[in-house]
């Protein structure tokens, strides 16, 4: 196997820690000099999360572009920033600049059902996107609900199942283990 082709990595399903094992690659990518940039596509700038104030020290780019929950903001809202993350997300690719690519809760922005996204993102769009990016850009796509179509593309498909979260006994979201 080539070792300079890309891998299309999918952390998926109901458990805690997709994000999280796609920061933990990014950080191990960029132990190996490798340059690595993440775009959240639902997590809005507005909030400030422990993941982004630690890879600004580290020099590493990351980019909120969501505008929150799905229903915090009107679908307006949502598909305008969707449409601004897409587009974002198809010019850094092209650039050429960087070796490994997260593209944090997209799956999530593939599965919204409350508005229409098709028109702006699709997964005819992602996998066309995942077919015709840079050969060697390593690609870590995030969040519940993976189509199948992007499961069928992926090198690796990692399916996080809940096991116990204490989020379902009441406990609230802890700074540093969930933001």
């Amino acid at each position: 196997m080539n070792q300079h082709k890309g891998r299309v990595i999918v952390y998926t399903g109901d458990g805690k820690g997709k994000t999280t094992a796609a920061l933990g690659l990014a950080l191990r990518a960029a132990g190996r000099g490798k340059k690595v940039i993440i775009i959240q596509f639902i997590k809005s700038p507005q909030r400030t999360y422990g993941e982004h104030i630690m890879f600004a020290k580290l020099g590493i780019d990351m980019h909120q572009m969501g505008a929150g929950f799905t229903w915090t903001k009107t679908p307006e809202e949502h598909r305008e920033a969707l449409k601004k993350a897409w587009q974002f997300t198809k010019e850094k690719a092209m650039s050429g600049m960087y070796d490994m690519m997260v593209l944090d809760e997209l799956n999530n922005a593939l599965a919204i059902d409350r508005f229409s996204v098709d028109d702006i993102l699709s997964v005819d769009d992602v996998i066309q996107f995942v077919q015709t990016r840079p050969s060697s850009l390593h690609l870590v796509i995030t969040g519940r609900s993976a189509k199948k179509e992007l499961i069928d593309i992926a090198d690796i498909v990692t399916d996080m199942q809940a096991v116990k979260h204490d989020y379902h006994e009441g406990v609230s979201a802890v700074k540093g283990i969930e933001f």
